[in-house]
């Protein structure tokens, strides 16, 4: 039988960060719908009332995971020109969300609000507007950055899960050589090069280039 490892701490240690860390490797385990403070609390061997010392409740504690993992990210940059800083942050997300894969559904559910995510809302936004950038359009690239990390490393955190299960990729390999050729031509022609391209570091440096390629354009246009 497989065992699940616990955190149990010793009396009168319990600190706010070790529940926020706990709470995280519960969470990448379980997910975050089947997250519970009943469950956190066994996982460190004390009462649930306990935690409520540290946060008031399930969401603020969610709140708190989140910002600790981005802070941990580090998604800040001092050096370079505004694309390396963007493609640093980006690539440092990314990092953190594949490592940490319950950031997907905290990220898409929970607004950013802690100073962790100020700072790093701070330093890519920042990066933008001394690029040259118009308010607007610093607000709207900002806006777009963010969208591509997330849903992009979010579409690789479920495919990564999906392709840890056998039969399910082979139903969607079945799904893609069954297509009928005459009513998908262009779908049945570019479906090994599509297979081999979702996903991964190359692609996600492919739609890199292109958002900051697009930047760049809408800069010299209308800054």
């Amino acid at each position: 039988m497989e065992t699940t490892a616990r955190t149990r701490v010793p009396r009168n240690t319990l600190s706010a960060e070790l529940v926020v860390t706990a709470a995280l490797t519960l969470l990448d385990r379980v997910g975050v719908e089947a997250f519970s403070v009943r469950a956190l609390a066994k996982d460190l061997g004390v009462a649930p009332m306990t935690l409520y010392t540290y946060f008031r409740g399930k969401d603020e504690l969610l709140d708190a995971v989140r910002d600790h993992a981005l802070g941990a990210a580090t998604l800040t940059t001092a050096y370079g020109g505004w694309q390396h800083q963007v493609r640093t942050i980006c690539r440092r997300l990314r990092g953190q969300i594949l490592e940490h894969p319950c950031l997907t559904a905290l990220l898409q559910q929970r607004p950013l609000a802690g100073h962790e995510s100020a700072e790093s809302s701070e330093s890519l936004l920042r990066a933008l507007v001394e690029a040259g950038f118009n308010a607007e359009n610093a607000a709207r690239a900002y806006t777009t950055v963010l969208g591509f990390v997330v849903g992009v490393t979010t579409l690789e955190v479920r495919l990564l899960e999906e392709n840890r299960d056998p039969e399910r990729r082979e139903k969607v390999r079945q799904i893609m050589t069954g297509l009928p050729a005459e009513r998908y031509p262009t779908l049945v022609e570019h479906a090994a090069a599509l297979r081999q391209t979702v996903g991964g570091d190359a692609q996600f440096e492919f739609g890199l280039d292109l958002l900051i390629a697009g930047m760049e354009q809408r800069l010299i246009l209308s800054p």
